[in-house]
């Protein structure tokens, strides 16, 4: 039996991302978007760039201007000891 699967407009409707794995992060190249990372988390994008804003990001980041990348091994190691 399938589940009945609701109409919601567009803007309303939330993106569900799978989460990856913690294997399938250990693949990831050796820096990430933060939206990418922020997945891997479980969290929003916007909350993990507040965070790294005010400079109380779990994970080690690099700046470049404005733009963030988050350092996968940092993530990996949060990750793992979780």
């Amino acid at each position: 039996m399938r589940r009945k699967q609701m109409d919601i407009p567009g803007s309303m409707a939330l993106k569900q991302q799978a989460r990856p794995t913690l294997a399938e992060v250990k693949t990831w190249e050796a820096t990430v978007g933060v939206p990418q990372a922020a997945s891997a988390l479980g969290c929003s994008k916007s909350h993990l760039y507040d965070l790294i804003n005010r400079g109380e990001a779990p994970v080690k980041t690099l700046s470049f201007g404005r733009r963030h990348v988050v350092i996968t091994q940092s993530l990996v190691t949060l990750l793992e000891s979780a």
